[in-house]
């Protein structure tokens, strides 16, 4: 029996709502801030079948190693290596050789590193990949200015005169010039950013707490909605989940806000 166009109209219309959903549970990385591997698991169990980002930062990645990278992979997950590399090009270069190995699809460095620093970078991830074709060529983005900096601090105690905005538009445009594939910025910046370096250039932005709950230290914070509609294209997002009562409803609960953004 055929359907009737209302149907047809109703299918079409959940199947497009599930596309919407999928693609930003995608575009949600949660922050396995946790000291071990398996505090980590607990939450990861917990969210089974979202299928979103992870993000190993320095705590878990120093504590576990690259075999918990391996185990994210594993099971299928994009993962978002957080380990911000700033030194000489040289080491960059090297130490993005190896992440690229781990498989990752993401992992960062400091803008303030400077260009050549940045380009090596892609030049290590690059070299990995001639090396072993069957991985993929991560992407790698850019610190400008963490979402704890406040202006006060940026000038008075970094030594950065300016806006903080003025300083991370600066760090961007440096970035995409190095041939970096975004930023990590406050998603109050990825406007001015879409502005100054293109749409595609990716805005990967922390800061992120749902109406009502706790900034903690962070100074330049927005709701993943009104992130989403600045154009940010990855939310992340820490304690909000993985210090919730019940985590999956938290995750569960920003996904729906960013789908109906």
């Amino acid at each position: 029996m055929e359907r009737t166009a209302a149907e047809q109209q109703h299918v079409h219309e959940n199947a497009w709502q599930i596309e919407k959903w999928n693609e930003m549970a995608g575009r949600l990385m949660v922050a396995l801030d946790y000291p071990n591997a398996d505090q980590a698991r607990a939450l990861i169990e917990q969210l089974e079948g979202i299928p979103c980002y992870m993000k190993v930062g320095m705590q878990l990645f120093y504590a576990a190693g690259p075999d918990f990278i391996r185990e994210l992979k594993d099971r299928g997950y994009s993962v978002f290596l957080d380990v911000k590399m700033h030194d000489i090009p040289n080491t960059v270069r090297g130490g993005a050789e190896s992440l690229t190995g781990l498989g990752v699809d993401m992992f960062n460095v400091h803008a303030a590193g400077g260009a050549a620093m940045m380009a090596a970078a892609l030049e290590g991830a690059a070299q990995a990949v001639s090396l072993k074709p069957s991985l993929h060529m991560p992407l790698i983005i850019a610190v400008t200015q963490l979402t704890s900096t406040s202006q006060e601090v940026m000038n008075r105690e970094i030594g950065i005169a300016g806006t903080v905005t003025d300083a991370v538009v600066r760090y961007a445009k440096l970035a995409a010039e190095a041939g970096l594939h975004g930023v990590v910025a406050s998603p109050q910046e990825s406007l001015v950013i879409a502005e100054a370096c293109g749409p595609e250039f990716r805005t990967v932005t922390p800061g992120i707490r749902p109406a009502g709950a706790s900034l903690d230290d962070q100074s330049r914070v927005m709701t993943p909605g009104q992130a989403i509609r600045q154009g940010s294209h990855y939310l992340v997002v820490g304690r909000p989940i993985t210090a919730a009562p019940d985590p999956r409803t938290a995750a569960l609960t920003i996904i729906e806000e960013m789908s109906q953004a």
